[in-house]
């Protein structure tokens, strides 16, 4: 009886283990491992390198500014890679969205074959993260995390008058596009 205990104490502790050490891939493991693969370019901004106090923003936009920190970019472009790479690599970000913390909010096409995808996670009703892929099967993809605490969709959604005046210049979020393209 002792050993029967004993084994049975060790196969679960083997499955424990196991079971704990398996690792999931996130968006932001993602991130991590690709930040400096080849063909892969990555960038963090803080919203305050976008300049948003010299624009006339309304109070809504003004409280979706406040409540941003950071964006965290990545892309991946054809013209450094190829296409294999880039499937392979598209289906994996794309089974990492399909997770039961990504809400689907929108999605949209074009009749290019470029596909745009905006997900977010809410804990508690709150928006802690903003998702967007966008992908052009001739040009590469990019994923764009907005960062930040207590984000309303809403609001978040009237900065889109305004994103065209913020300052890119300073932050390389020009570099970051011109990659892309």
């Amino acid at each position: 009886m002792k050993n029967t205990s004993n084994y049975l104490l060790i196969i679960f502790s083997f499955l424990f283990c196991f079971s704990a050490c398996t690792h999931k891939v996130t968006l932001q493991s993602y991130f991590v491992d690709h930040q400096e693969a080849p063909a892969f370019m990555s960038m963090d901004i803080p919203v305050s390198f976008l300049n948003p106090d010299k624009i006339d923003l309304s109070e809504d936009q003004k409280n979706a500014i406040e409540s941003i920190d950071k964006l965290n970019m990545i892309a991946y472009n054809l013209v450094d890679g190829n296409l294999e790479e880039f499937k392979s690599e598209l289906a994996v970000v794309k089974e990492i969205l399909k997770l039961n913390v990504y809400n689907d909010l929108m999605r949209m096409s074009t009749s290019s074959d470029g596909k745009l995808q905006i997900l977010y996670i809410e804990n508690r009703s709150v928006i802690d993260e903003i998702i967007i892929l966008g992908y052009y099967t001739d040009i590469g993809f990019a994923i764009i995390r907005v960062l930040g605490d207590d984000m309303n969709l809403s609001k978040i959604l009237k900065l889109g008058d305004v994103i065209n005046q913020f300052d890119t210049n300073h932050s390389n979020m020009d570099s970051f596009m011109k990659y892309l393209l």
